[in-house]
C-alpha cells in the first residue's frame, strides 16, 4: 500500500506501508523517483534518475510541507 499524501508541481508525495521505521517520504514524477528523510533533518536518502533541478524543487516542497508530512506519517503509522 502506498497512500498519496499530496501532489504538487507534477510530483506525487507518498509513503510505502511497512517499509522502515525512520520517517521519510517518497516522491515520483515522469522523470524518476526520490526518497527524502524527514528526521532528524530533511535530506535526500535515495535518487532514482532525477536531475539536480528536480531534487532542489522537491526539497523545497518537502520543507514547505514538513508539518503536513510528519502529521500524515504519524496518522498513517499510528504514532
Amino acid at each position: 500500500m502506498s497512500p498519496t499524501i499530496f501532489r504538487e508541481r507534477g510530483y506525487r508525495f507518498f509513503f510505502f506501508s511497512r517499509e522502515e521505521e525512520r520517517m521519510h517520504v517518497h516522491v515520483n514524477c515522469a522523470a524518476g523517483e526520490a526518497k527524502y528523510w524527514l528526521e532528524p533533518t530533511i535530506e535526500l536518502a535515495r535518487n532514482y534518475g532525477l536531475s539536480l533541478p528536480h531534487l532542489t524543487k522537491i526539497k523545497e516542497i518537502v520543507e514547505a510541507h514538513e508539518n503536513e508530512l510528519i502529521n500524515a506519517w504519524k496518522s498513517h503509522f499510528r504514532y
